[in-house]
């Protein structure tokens, strides 16, 4: 991953509160994981954002195995385009001070560590406007 792989949110598919894309062409197979109603395994290039400032992308199986797998991303985007602040699979500081890696810990494994309304994990401090309002407001859209 690259920081010019991190794009506008907008363009990509929203489910439910957060952002999806597949940078390397499954797209509609990560879709078909995120709208199953009992999870699944997210497949290797997906890329999941809830704000502009954090990423999470799915890697090859065994690159991460006590994180399924996952990389986090602490970014910084402006009308110029994203500055990768952070990344790894355990240490990652989101923008709010939290622990991505220690969040995604506790979902349920059918969820493979993504974090929604019932999956296990804690609640996000924020309304799903406020979510809506800063997706709308990523600055590399156009």
């Amino acid at each position: 991953m690259q920081a010019e792989d991190f794009t506008c949110i907008l363009e990509w598919e929203k489910v439910r509160k957060f952002r999806i894309t597949n940078l390397l062409g499954h797209t509609d197979e990560a879709l078909e994981v995120a709208n199953n109603p009992a999870g699944g395994t997210y497949p290797v290039g997906t890329v999941i954002q809830l704000i502009p400032g954090e990423a999470m992308v799915k890697r090859a199986a065994g690159w991460a195995p006590d994180n399924s797998d996952w990389e986090f991303f602490a970014l910084d985007v402006t009308a110029e385009g994203t500055t990768i602040m952070a990344r790894g699979t355990q240490d990652v500081v989101n923008g709010f001070g939290g622990n991505c890696f220690d969040c995604h810990a506790k979902a349920a494994p059918q969820w493979d560590r993504i974090c929604e309304e019932g999956h296990g994990c804690d609640p996000l401090p924020f309304t799903p406007e406020q979510i809506e309002m800063v997706q709308m407001a990523d600055p590399r859209c156009p």
